[in-house]
Formats: structure tokens, C-alpha cells, sequence
């Protein structure tokens, strides 16, 4: 065998035997991805998913967990490892490529021009930008035969979103484990990291030697040069405040995570179901 195959091959294990074998990874994120997929019934038998990868080490971590679960193959269900290149400069185009190799995830590209489309965009351009990521994501996966698209969040961007929502949007919601898309029909959007911790992400990537991209869009070098009001700016600001709160509360993650599960109607002064607004004065 060429020796230069044998590494990859025994790289690309060494990275699959750290998901299942080494015991922080297999409980802090193996088994907190099985856990939301059974809880909230992300996956059924015949679904055929689209695997969103950003660039980032959590769509890729996503990846490769995925594959895990596939190899176990209870039921059938088939995925596609799907890139959307955005308008990325080469050198980020290429470290994609090459950590996917590097992992052994066969990913299927498609490039669209949505940095050139939101780089002069001054109010909201970031959640402009995710909007038509998602838009081309749920598009391209339907052309591919696919009827769900499996997102990167985890559990930290569930709390931020959370927290944010209150702070800066003047409402409580958060990001739900699952949602059915409203534009394209029969497609729906999951989110398996769901209970799974940034820091141990961050703790698998370093501990296999890998690198990956942060945002690479151009607007966002433009913006933090500007010291731009954007919502990126303001999700970094919550990370502040949630830091800063677990020094007098171990407990605060866990506590705003589990507030939306315990969402007390009766004390509420009012809420919104399916778009229609209710207060409690209708029934006082």
C-alpha cells in the first residue's frame, strides 16, 4: 500500500476511534447526539439527509458523527455531505477541501454568491447572509432527493439564541431542535448537537490536531474593523454575560436551557401561538 495512503487511512481512524473509544467524547458528544436525535425524533427510517457543512468544527464534527451513526445502520436512512460555498476566498475553499479529506467525508460542493450579495448590505447583513444560506441549503438538498437538512448548532448557541432573544429582541424564543421548513414542502431542518457543549468540540478538535474555519466572510473583517453593531458583535457580548454570571452561578447554562422547557403560561402576561397573539386579560 502507498505509504502516503496508509497516514491518511490511519488518520482519518485515529479521528473516528476518538468519537466512540475515548471516553470524554463518546459521553460528553456521542452520546448527547443519539440523545437528541431519539428525544426529538430527528431521523426515520428512509429519510434521506443532508449534512450541512460550513467549514467550521462543529458542522464537521457533525459530519463525522454522522457517519458513525450510519455504520451502526439500525434503520435505513442515507446521507449527502453537502458544502455550499458562499463566495469563499481560495486559501478557505481549500482548507474545506482539505480537512474533509483529512476526515474522511466525501462532501458534495455548489457555489452561489451570497458574500458579494450581502457585502454592501448595512442593516442586518449576518442574518441576511444565514437566511439565504439556508434558502440555497434547503433548495440544493431537495434537487439532491434530500427531505432534511441537519444544521450545526449546539447546545451554547441554543442558550446565547436564547438569552439574545430576550436582551436584544424583546421576546423569549429560542432555536428549536427541529423545524419544518415553511417554503420548501416536505423539507425540514434538524439539529442533532443540539445537547452538545461547545467546549467539548473545541476539546475533540484539539485533541485530533485539527483546524478549521472561523466565519470567512468578508463582511465580517469589514465589521469588526468598524466596530459594527452586528449581530455576530452581539452574540460574542452574550458569551460575555453568560461567562460572567457562571462565576456566581455554576448552574446559569443549564438554568436558561431548561427555562424554555419550563415556560409557565399561567404567569405569563402574553404569548404568541401559530402567529396569533393572546394575553391573559382574554380569560382574567
Amino acid at each position: 500500500m502507498n505509504k502516503n495512503k496508509y497516514f491518511k487511512e490511519n488518520r482519518i481512524r485515529d479521528i473516528e476511534i476518538s468519537i466512540t473509544k475515548k471516553r470524554r467524547f463518546k459521553e460528553k458528544i456521542f452520546s448527547r447526539f443519539t440523545k437528541a436525535i431519539v428525544e426529538f425524533e430527528m431521523i426515520k427510517p428512509n429519510d434521506k439527509i443532508a449534512v450541512c457543512i460550513s467549514g467550521g468544527k462543529d458542522s464537521m464534527l457533525m459530519a463525522k458523527l454522522f457517519q458513525e451513526l450510519k455504520r451502526h445502520d439500525k434503520f435505513p436512512f442515507e446521507l449527502v455531505f453537502l458544502v455550499m460555498d458562499p463566495g469563499y476566498n481560495e486559501a478557505n475553499r481549500k482548507k474545506i477541501e482539505e480537512n474533509a479529506e483529512t476526515t474522511g467525508v466525501p462532501i458534495t460542493v455548489f457555489n452561489t454568491e451570497i458574500f458579494n450579495s450581502v457585502y454592501n448590505v448595512e442593516k442586518n447583513p449576518c442574518y441576511l447572509c444565514a437566511r439565504m444560506r439556508r434558502g440555497y441549503l434547503y433548495k440544493k438538498a431537495k434537487e439532491l432527493g434530500c427531505n432534511k437538512i441537519a444544521l450545526g448548532h449546539h447546545f451554547d448557541d441554543v442558550i446565547e439564541t436564547t438569552l439574545m432573544s430576550m436582551l436584544w429582541g424583546g421576546q423569549v424564543q429560542t432555536m428549536m431542535p427541529k423545524l419544518k421548513s415553511k417554503n420548501y414542502e416536505g423539507m425540514e431542518l434538524i439539529r442533532p448537537l443540539y445537547y452538545v457543549r461547545e467546549d467539548d468540540i473545541k476539546a475533540w478538535r484539539d485533541y485530533n490536531n485539527l483546524t478549521f474555519l472561523q466565519c470567512a466572510c468578508r463582511f465580517t473583517e469589514k465589521t469588526e474593523s468598524e466596530n459594527s453593531e452586528s449581530s455576530e458583535s452581539k452574540r460574542l457580548e452574550t458569551k460575555k454575560i453568560i461567562k460572567e454570571l457562571k462565576k456566581s452561578n455554576p448552574n446559569i447554562e443549564a438554568n436558561i436551557f431548561n427555562s424554555m422547557k419550563n415556560v409557565c403560561i399561567d404567569a405569563v402576561i402574553a404569548y404568541k401561538k401559530d402567529g396569533e397573539s393572546h394575553n391573559f386579560m382574554d380569560e382574567y
